[in-house]
């Protein structure tokens, strides 16, 4: 059966994965750009703390580097390096939005827990007691970001028996698509439990 792109109606290329949404690069980060603002909670898009991120090859591997909507780097702890949620979302800088953790916004990020369009069972586990916040699945079509209120506190990550679970509340950015996880909401929900739970 062909499957065609979900931003332009090329068909994607045979030897991509499965659960494939795009026939390039470029076509993801066109949708990427495209996030849109009704997801993404009003309480961060009300913050000066955007900026853009670039995809640049290291290891072996893509990592996200913080951006200013000028193209110069960004930092995740200066606030002169930030924008509003406007200026950085009209921004053509770079591959996608990034915001810097902080001011009580904190995410839990769950990496490589989406496989062939299917979560986790360890994934859903923490998505089943999450309270009612947004959630969006990653940059990488692989993992989930449940963003929420966190008391500003040192960084975690947690890897036990396959699972990879990263708790930042301060000091780190987050790439943010603004394509919501199912039916979460687009409001923030106090996270404080959760972590806890987790650790």
């Amino acid at each position: 059966m062909r499957r065609t792109c979900s931003e332009c109606p090329k068909p994607i290329p045979i030897g991509r994965r499965s659960d494939a949404a795009y026939c390039s690069p470029a076509c993801r980060v066109r949708a990427h750009r495209r996030c849109t603002a009704d997801a993404i909670p009003q309480e961060m898009r009300a913050a000066d703390r955007w900026m853009r991120y670039r995809l640049v090859p290291r290891a072996g591997r893509l990592t996200k580097v913080p951006t200013q909507i000028n193209g110069r780097q960004a930092s995740s702890t200066d606030s002169r390096t930030w924008s509003t949620y406007s200026e950085a979302k009209g921004s053509t800088v770079g591959s996608g939005l990034g915001f810097a953790l902080g001011e009580n916004v904190g995410c839990i990020d769950l990496d490589d827990c989406i496989v062939d369009g299917v979560v986790a069972p360890w994934a859903q586990a923490i998505l089943d007691a999450a309270p009612g916040t947004y959630v969006e699945v990653s940059q990488s079509e692989e993992g989930i970001h449940i963003f929420g209120l966190l008391a500003e506190g040192p960084g975690r990550n947690l890897r036990s028996s396959g699972r990879t679970v990263e708790v930042y509340s301060a000091g780190r950015y987050i790439a943010v698509t603004g394509r919501r996880f199912g039916d979460a909401p687009s409001r923030l929900a106090d996270l404080g439990g959760l972590v806890s739970s987790l650790l």
